[in-house]
């Protein structure tokens, strides 16, 4: 009992790690002097810092001999957990370094609903892939105004939206500016054209991203129609582009989308280039200039990467 009492006292005191990895080496070595080659100090330092560590512990920890060195009960009793200390301190400092240095952490990242399809996967496959150490969180299939809102509010740390307003917490970076176009459904009068003017298209419902919470493609729909020369007559409106491409397959109406959308390839939907306007719309990257984590500008560098290779 008075041992592992003794040993329960021991990690509650002060004992310097240096003191106890000599300890461990010549424990495991059963000699100074090849703990001092292992350590990379002279004989003498090694001695010491083992006799700082008795005196510290108020134990003797070794049968010192002109021969041979070996472990008391008492040192034998604390070598394990010894080894233990070291092991987890050893962990604790690589676990630092490795926050420190951006290659772990925990990310959380949203991803307006436009990107979720195309830009979503490939990045997180790459940060599995480069970054493995960094626990991901994403959110898709977001509208830009909400992940203006939970940047902001800190719930994420990085946001993949269209057009934010200037604000003084965020950093902004454009990853591409993208083209837009015109889904249609595959057994319109339109699915064999190669391209379409929007104006051809003045008549139709158009299923469109919502105007309340003011999503960020429901005015470019807008203003790419304004330039075609009309404003769509009838709109269906919906939160989420799988919802809008499922609407346009059903035959419910038409949309205008950004050309990366062609990667959810419903049946049922055609996507042409639009030949009448000229409107792009802008995928933005924000942080929050508040987020210090290197593991959070280690994404960014990455997602930037991504999206405009």
């Amino acid at each position: 009992m008075k041992l592992i009492s003794f040993v329960h006292e021991v990690e509650d005191q002060f004992v310097k790690l240096q003191d106890l990895e000599a300890f461990v080496e010549v424990a495991g070595l059963g000699s100074f002097g090849l703990a001092a080659e292992r350590l990379h100090l002279t004989q003498p330092a090694v001695s010491q810092r083992i006799i700082s560590l008795e005196r510290d512990l108020k134990v003797r920890l070794f049968e010192r001999s002109t021969r041979r060195v070996t472990l008391t009960a008492t040192g034998a009793q604390l070598l394990g957990r010894a080894h233990a200390i070291v092991a987890e301190v050893h962990r604790a400092e690589a676990a630092a370094w490795m926050l420190s240095e951006g290659h772990s952490g925990q990310v959380s990242v949203g991803f307006v609903g436009t990107a979720t399809y195309e830009l979503l996967p490939r990045v997180t496959r790459r940060i599995r892939s480069e970054l493995p150490d960094i626990e991901l969180q994403v959110h898709g299939e977001q509208l830009s105004p909400s992940l203006l809102d939970r940047l902001l509010a800190g719930d994420l740390d990085l946001a993949i939206l269209r057009n934010p307003p200037t604000h003084v917490d965020l950093d902004t970076q454009l990853l591409r500016s993208e083209q837009l176009v015109a889904a249609v459904p595959s057994d319109s009068d339109w699915a064999g054209r190669k391209t379409i003017r929007l104006s051809q298209l003045s008549e139709q419902t158009f299923i469109s991203y919502p105007r309340h919470p003011a999503s960020a493609m429901y005015d470019t729909m807008l203003e790419a129609c304004r330039q075609a020369g009309f404003r769509p007559a009838a709109t269906i409106e919906v939160r989420e582009t799988s919802t809008l491409v499922t609407f346009v397959a059903a035959g419910l109406g038409v949309a205008v989308v950004p050309e990366p959308v062609r990667t959810l390839a419903l049946a049922g939907v055609r996507y042409l280039p639009i030949t009448d306007s000229d409107i792009r719309t802008d995928l933005v990257l924000a942080a929050s200039r508040r987020n210090p984590l290197a593991a959070v500008a280690r994404v960014a560098a990455l997602i930037r990467d991504t999206a405009r290779a």
